[in-house]
């Protein structure tokens, strides 16, 4: 029996009967669906011969899949009752229960959770084969993506993060010629000349195992010694549909389907080995049956498996919560600027796997407002500026965070949070929710925010924490004062959940006496004037802005100030014990009136019987309308809330 070369467990025909319990998988699974049993099915029927490259692969080399990857997944050890598992969502199943079949997750292996988002995953895996690179390791990544998700941008930006640092990456296009039924051949981008470098690209017809094992070593092995990445272009046939929910011969001629199917890798190989006479056609007739025969039963064990419990529907939304310490700051007066710095670099100097990305953050720039001045001198090794590729950054940061790095990642303005938002919403705040608690993005992101500067337009001005909050899984945190910037940034620091800390550039350099510095978790606001008339809450810049009305309207009217500095979780206990003393409420926000968070605010306050009955009055929201702000100061301040709109909000309350 010929054994493959650098792969002394398998050989030809373990691989062969690899390749047909992926097919069978896909069978029964198709079978089952037609029973009403199931929901969903995606099949890897073509693919097949892909699984060759993992066997080069080291128990600490990563994969990044997608799900056509069945065959993958057997090769880097899942078994066949896993996939079983997750066609069934079961409770035991990679993602328990929360995932489409396809969407492949085993910690253990090193296989990351697959986003559906198509593409989704290659930043992060970039990020992942950043961290083996700071670390000297000599580990590989292999992120795979269909030919279609080549047109996604961010493709683009994983790709030029890896060329540009000369990551350990393999990325795999597995051109199978369709995205669902639109024919790829004038969209990829690999068949349109001059768009990706053929430097790094190598073609590989991915029907014959043996093709693709010993081309897939060579990358493999380019990887490991720190010759960069490699674009694998895959050439394959999809022989099946898209998925259970498309018929592809809607769209396909009978006679493309056919001739298809005369390539069909298994096929391939099989016929291979029947001619060199290492098996029979009756010995392949009888591993046919037998694998069918096992696949049934790894399916009719797996249907009889727990299903999902609805009391879980919230386990892992978080990480286990860790006990918030003093921010490393010392009481006197400072600026907040200040007071970031200093945390910055105890952080930085306390644990070396924290890793700050953002744009113009080195020296000697040290970032448009000075937050990491001094600190890429100090610490080359630790501090980097990024492109000017927002998702590159967040997408990057998943990747880190998933490895066990601590990225500490600069947003330049909060502003510009677009580009990134699909790695928000696709990888960061679902990755520990989505892999039953296997996966986590644990990663600070700060970013300034706001207003009330002056010349900032459209695109400086902004808060948009209601956006973030919108997420679950995700911390979002304003502070108003040096300490609290400290305080949370440091919390988020020794926080194993995604974390978003805003900070108001209008008091980033107020120099503010501090007299006390204390832990800040998130989740707890801070009662900074106590009153008995009305309750006004706030965050960020509006918190002085609420001192300064309370201020204005002097003895007569007694106002209590709370500063919400956590926006998620949200301390509504606190809220709640001061309109006990209260009973009326002032929310003071500085983003847009309409699913602004302080509209939640009110909401949770009101739709609550108990709470409800505190009020002597209806709740006021002082907020931005539903409007721009422009780049003159007159726009800008004609579209924020003010002193005098809060004082008249507090009087209205009081009528």
């Amino acid at each position: 029996m010929s054994v493959i070369p650098g792969t002394p467990t398998m050989s030809k025909l373990d691989f062969l009967k690899l390749m047909i319990t992926s097919r069978e998988g896909d069978r029964r699974e198709g079978i089952l669906l037609r029973q009403s049993k199931g929901w969903f099915q995606v099949s890897g029927m073509g693919h097949e011969a892909l699984a060759a490259m993992v066997l080069h692969l080291r128990d600490d080399d990563w994969l990044y899949p997608y799900y056509r990857d069945r065959a993958m997944m057997l090769a880097k050890g899942m078994t066949n009752y896993e996939l079983a598992l997750a066609y069934f969502a079961k409770r035991e199943s990679s993602s328990g229960g929360r995932q489409m079949p396809g969407h492949y997750s085993n910690r253990e292996k090193n296989v990351v959770s697959v986003c559906t988002p198509t593409g989704g995953g290659l930043i992060p895996a970039a990020g992942t084969a950043w961290g083996m690179k700071l670390q000297g390791k000599d580990s590989v990544v292999v992120a795979t993506v269909g030919d279609a998700a080549m047109r996604q941008g961010e493709f683009y930006e994983a790709w030029a993060f890896a060329v540009q640092e000369k990551l350990p990456l393999i990325m795999v296009i597995e051109d199978n010629k369709y995205g669902i039924s639109t024919p790829t051949e004038k969209f990829m981008a690999l068949n349109i000349g001059g768009i990706i470098g053929n430097d790094h690209v190598v073609k590989v017809d991915s029907r014959h195992f043996e093709t693709v094992f010993n081309s897939s070593g060579e990358m493999i092995d380019k990887a490991r010694r720190g010759g960069g990445p490699t674009l694998m272009w895959a050439d394959l046939d999809r022989l099946a549909s898209h998925t259970s929910s498309d018929d592809h011969r809607v769209y396909r001629a009978q006679d493309d389907i056919d001739a298809m199917m005369e390539r069909d890798p298994i096929k391939l190989l099989a016929e291979e080995l029947i001619a060199d006479g290492q098996i029979t056609r009756e010995d392949w007739e009888r591993i046919q049956e037998e694998t069918m025969v096992s696949v049934r039963d790894d399916y009719d064990r797996a249907e009889q498996a727990e299903d999902p419990r609805p009391t879980e529907l919230f386990l892992h939304v978080w990480a286990d919560e860790r006990p918030a310490t003093r921010p490393p700051i010392e009481p006197g007066e400072m600026t907040m600027v200040q007071s970031i710095n200093k945390t910055f670099r105890k952080a930085l100097e306390n644990d070396p796997n924290v890793i700050f990305f953002g744009e113009d953050i080195e020296d000697p720039k040290g970032g448009v407002f000075k937050l990491t001045e001094g600190l890429s001198d100090a610490f080359p090794n630790q501090v980097f500026n990024s492109p000017l590729a927002e998702a590159t950054i967040i997408g990057a940061g998943v990747g880190l965070a998933s490895y066990g790095m601590k990225p500490v990642f600069e947003l330049q303005f909060i502003d510009f949070f677009g580009p990134c938002f699909n790695q928000i919403i696709t990888n960061l705040s679902t990755l520990r929710w989505r892999s039953f608690g296997q996966w986590s993005s644990g990663m600070v992101v700060y970013a300034p925010c706001g207003a009330y500067f002056g010349g900032g337009s459209l695109w400086h001005s902004q808060s948009n924490e209601a956006f973030l909050a919108h997420m679950p899984g995700i911390k979002v945190a304003m502070p108003s004062t040096p300490e609290d910037a400290a305080g949370l940034l440091w919390s988020g620091i020794h926080c194993d959940d995604p974390c978003f800390v805003l900070i108001p550039k209008h008091v980033f350099r107020v120099r503010r006496d501090v007299t006390s510095v204390e832990p800040v978790p998130f989740g707890k606001a801070k009662v900074v004037r106590e009153g008995t008339d009305v309750t006004v809450v706030g965050w960020g810049n509006t918190v002085h802005l609420s001192e300064e009305a309370a201020d204005q309207l002097g003895a007569g009217v007694s106002v209590e100030v709370i500063d919400l500095r956590s926006i998620v979780p949200c301390d509504y206990e606190t809220i709640v014990k001061s309109l006990e003393k209260t009973g009326r409420l002032v929310v003071v926000q500085e983003d847009t009136r309409t699913c602004g968070f302080g509209q939640a605010v009110i909401a949770e306050i009101t739709s609550d019987p108990d709470r409800f009955s505190l009020l002597y009055s209806a709740p006021q929201l002082v907020s931005r309308p539903d409007v721009h702000i422009g780049f003159h100061p007159a726009y800008e301040f004609a579209a924020l809330g003010s002193v005098e709109d809060i004082k008249t909000a507090i009087q209205k309350a009081l009528e």
